[in-house]
This record gives C-alpha cells, structure tokens and sequence, in this order.
C-alpha cells in the first residue's frame, strides 16, 4: 500500500528539519495533550482488493428499495441515465472550482446556464453558481441581508425546515447577529430580513407576507414546484436543486443556489459567471463577480464556497435540458396529483389532512390511540418509508413522479388494520 503515500519517510524528515521541528513529536507539540489522540483504532492493513470486499459487505446491509415517501429536503426523483454518464467524464470530474476560464470554458458555459434556468423558475434577475447546499443558501442569504441592511436581526419563520433552521443560527452566531425564530415576528422590531418556507414544512402553501420598509424578504422555496405554481414575492429566493438530477445519495452531496434581484448582486455568496467576446469576437465565459476571500480582501468576502458545487450544478443543467420546460411541469403536476390522491385515501380511513392547501407535500393526523411511530413502523414493514414525524401527532408526506397508484394502495391497505 506504499504507492498511496505522497511522502517518504526522508522526504517527511527533510521537511521537519527545515522548519526546525525535527521530529513528529516537535511539530505536535503546540497541540495540547489533551486534545491529542493516542492512536486510531483502525484494523490492520489489508490489500485494496480486501478492502473492496469488506466494503461490499458493508454495503449490502443498506437497504434501499423502499417506497418512499419522505421529503423533508431531499426528494427521491427520476433521474435520466445520461446526466450520471456526461457528470462522471473527466472533463468535468473534479474536486475543486475551475479558475482559469481558457481552459475551462465547458465548465463555466455550464455554470451560466445554471444561473440562467433558475432565474427563469425563481423569476429573478441574478443567481449565483450554487453553493453547499439549500441551508447554507437559506444562511447566506440571512447574511446578504445583514450585510445590505446593516442591521444585525434576522426573523426566521418555524415553519422552515428544521434543519435549515439549525444551519442558520450556526451562521449568525458566528457572526454575532441576532434572531428571532417563532410564527410571527415582533412588533415594533427592525429586521435586516425575514425568511420563510413556500411552501411551510408541513406542506401548506401560504403567500410571503409582505415587506415592511427596507427590511428584505427571503422565500425558501422548493424549486421542482416553480414550474407550476407562481414563484413567492421576494427580494431573494434560496433552496436546494437536489430535485433536478441528482439522487438521494445518502444525505448529498446536494447543491444551494441564491438568486436576487439586480441592485443585490454584488452581495451573493459564491460565484457568477458571465458572457463576454474574446477579441476575436468569439463567445467566451468568465468568473464575472468574485466576491470570495480567495479573491478579495477577507473582510470584504460575500462567502468562501470553494467546493466544486459546480458539479452538481452541472446534473441540474442537464436534467433540466434532457427534460425540458414542459416535461418538467408534467412532473410537478405528478407529484401533485398522487400527494392529493393519496391524501384522499387517507381521509377514508381516518387519518384526516390538516393543510388547507397544499401542493405535493401533506401533513395528516393521526387517529386516536395511534402515534407517528407505531404508524411509521407499520408502513416500513411493509417497504414503505412512509413520511416524517413532524409533532407528537402529525405524519408529513411528501410524493413525487416515482410514486405510481400501486404505491399509493399499497401505503393504504398497509394502515387498514390499525
């Protein structure tokens, strides 16, 4: 297994010798002793071929077959075979940001029309090239509005998802900014920005209450859904595009985007790539706003996402390409018409849905003598993920095209007997 390690035991010493550390020990010791680990507790060396084996034996005991109805931020979807093929070429396979637009002009035309395809969903005027994921998005956004507004107070709805929620507050901790998280904000309480959830958690889908003097309102939206419905008056809209090619993936990785209007521009996180003529009049894409701390003075950075997000961005772009506007509407239409469906069958059985309106996403109470986890584990027995524990007494399920009728009579005739 030595061809896996860049450095010789003499080239290591050479290099502590050079800063006067000499051995291991030296170079350490700074690191106090307590926060030191003795060693790993690792298995004993075994070949690569070893290594895959045990791996795939691992493996196996994932089970991955299930019905799914979950969502809560990440959304099972139909994925075309050719976005995985075009992602995975070495062209564009790469762990980090490309820089150098003259020999990376494939990669950043990509990066421009990702930017282009979510202004036309959101209805916005800019977007950045992705960051981490939808959290970070819904974060960064908070602190654009800080930044633009210069008042350090955020509201923040609890109807947002949860763990967006929790991505947000390490955020403005660490950068000393107050907030406040309930269903209403205060009276009388200046806020830089107030982000809320379209649709909420829970599925309901209610308008973005208006602005109030200069503050900024930020939507968190679910994007599949702006095909069909109109997106939310806001002055930012951020979410996750993991709906658009990219699977579930145990947790990611995902991608965020933020897009804004016009006059917010230069306060996005990330990146934007724009497009230009060479002097020989030819197209040609660069890296137009570099607001981050490996370009600009750390004090002035919008953002350090240096990541290569533009991967996954890239299976966005081509899912929506392969797909195209009106495919894409027929799949939001899917995903909405078997969420009503199987919201109806449920009602027929007792257990009634709570939203008042909602699209593909429905949260439903239970009946008497019945909790989430009795009627959670009662569906995954029978191969059925059947929606997230959202209170004491609610089940949130959220559907999409994957499902089909026989998946919806299935989830039903599991819950008869309770």
């Amino acid at each position: 297994m030595r061809n896996f390690e860049a450095h010789t035991d003499d080239i290591r010493q050479k290099m502590l010798d050079e800063i006067n550390a000499f051995s291991i020990d030296k170079f350490f010791e700074t690191i106090p002793e307590e926060c030191r680990m003795e060693e790993l507790a690792l298995y004993n060396p075994i070949s690569e071929m070893q290594a895959q084996k045990r791996l795939y034996s691992i493996s196996k005991k994932n089970k991955t077959d299930y019905i799914n109805f979950l969502g809560g931020g990440a959304q099972k979807k139909y994925i075309p075979s050719a976005i995985n093929y075009v992602a995975s070429r070495f062209e564009f396979l790469s762990a980090y940001t490309p820089y150098q637009p003259e020999i990376s002009q494939g990669t950043l035309q990509i990066m421009y029309e990702f930017q282009s395809m979510i202004c036309n969903l959101t209805g916005m005027d800019v977007s950045n090239a992705s960051v981490y994921d939808g959290a970070c998005a819904c974060a960064e956004s908070c602190l654009m509005a800080v930044r633009i507004n210069k008042v350090k107070n955020i509201f923040i709805s609890n109807k947002l998802n949860p763990n967006y929620i929790e991505v947000i507050k390490t955020y403005l901790w660490a950068q000393d900014i107050d907030y406040t998280i309930s269903s209403a904000p205060d009276e009388g309480v200046i806020y830089a920005g107030k982000i809320y959830s379209y649709p909420e958690y829970d599925g309901e889908l209610n308008q973005i209450p208006k602005k109030e003097g200069k503050e900024l309102i930020i939507a968190c939206v679910d994007i599949s859904n702006l095909s069909v419905i109109e997106p939310p008056a806001a002055d930012i809209i951020a979410g996750d595009y993991q709906p658009f090619g990219l699977g579930l993936n145990f947790g990611g990785a995902y991608g965020g985007f933020i897009s804004t209007k016009d006059e917010y521009k230069r306060q996005l996180a990330g990146r934007i790539v724009g497009k230009t003529v060479d002097r020989e009049g030819k197209i040609a894409y660069v890296l137009t706003l570099q607001a981050r701390e490996q370009h600009i003075r750390r004090s002035k950075a919008t953002g350090n996402i240096c990541s290569n997000q533009a991967l996954t961005a890239l299976c966005a772009t081509l899912y929506l390409s392969l797909i195209g506007a009106k495919s894409l509407s027929e799949i939001a239409n899917m995903g909405y018409c078997y969420a009503h469906k199987l919201s109806y069958e449920l009602d027929k059985i007792g257990y009634k849905t709570v939203n008042k309106n909602f699209f593909n996403t429905f949260s439903v109470k239970m009946k008497e003598g019945i909790s989430p986890d009795k009627y959670l584990s009662i569906l995954k027995e029978n191969n059925i993920l059947g929606g997230i524990k959202t209170d004491e007494n609610i089940v949130t399920i959220h559907a999409t095209e994957f499902i089909d009728d026989n998946d919806i009579y299935e989830y039903v005739n599991a819950l008869k007997g309770l």
